[in-house]
């Protein structure tokens, strides 16, 4: 192992037991959550990440780049399609599909969840195999929202890697869009049950 200190296992969830709005993640990213345990910490995707959340009222404490910097979300959590770090950050199909029965545990335990925000192409599929939908019916693009058949809804973002910031693919106006809408859907989309 390349650094013991490190993390280095799977991420768990991370955010308010009551949320609302549950972001699925790609997975943990090696110099963040790989590194700290927590999702979107300490990596560059983290710090558009947090101060989106903390723009639209979504969190509390102010966001330092380790777990133990005294964030807390406010009716959000976070999760990833796959739980470990994958090898050259690009997870196998395969992988993604082993991890569908974690994320589905992890979404169980988040009984007020109505709206979704995937982070990327793999977090949709994810997201939209996890919410009973279906994926020719549900295609990716930003900003895309995608109604499940028991009325949650899935919202699609580019991810905020730092290479879709870099390239201009993301922006930090595309990014907040995202949460308005989310935060704009909160009481259109009923509880599940």
């Amino acid at each position: 192992m390349a650094h013991p200190d490190w993390w280095n296992a799977p991420v768990p969830v991370f955010g308010d037991p009551a949320a609302w709005l549950v972001v699925i993640g790609l997975a943990p990213g090696r110099q963040g959550a790989n590194r700290t345990g927590r999702p979107f910490t300490g990596d560059f995707a983290g710090d558009l990440f947090y101060a989106t959340l903390a723009k639209f009222g979504l969190s509390e404490g102010e966001y330092a780049g380790s777990a133990d910097d005294g964030l807390r979300l406010n009716g959000v959590a976070v999760v990833n399609a796959v739980r470990c770090l994958p090898p050259e950050n690009r997870p196998t199909p395969e992988e993604v599909r082993a991890c569908r029965d974690f994320l589905k545990a992890a979404v169980q335990g988040l009984p007020g969840a109505r709206v979704f925000v995937a982070l990327g192409q793999i977090a949709h599929q994810s997201g939209v195999k996890l919410l009973g939908g279906k994926l020719p019916k549900a295609r990716f693009a930003h900003l895309a929202e995608h109604r499940m058949p028991d009325g949650r809804i899935l919202i699609d973002s580019y991810h905020c890697s730092r290479y879709n910031q870099n390239t201009g693919r993301l922006t930090p106006g595309m990014f907040a869009a995202i949460f308005e809408r989310a935060l704009a859907l909160r009481t259109a989309a009923p509880p599940k049950g």
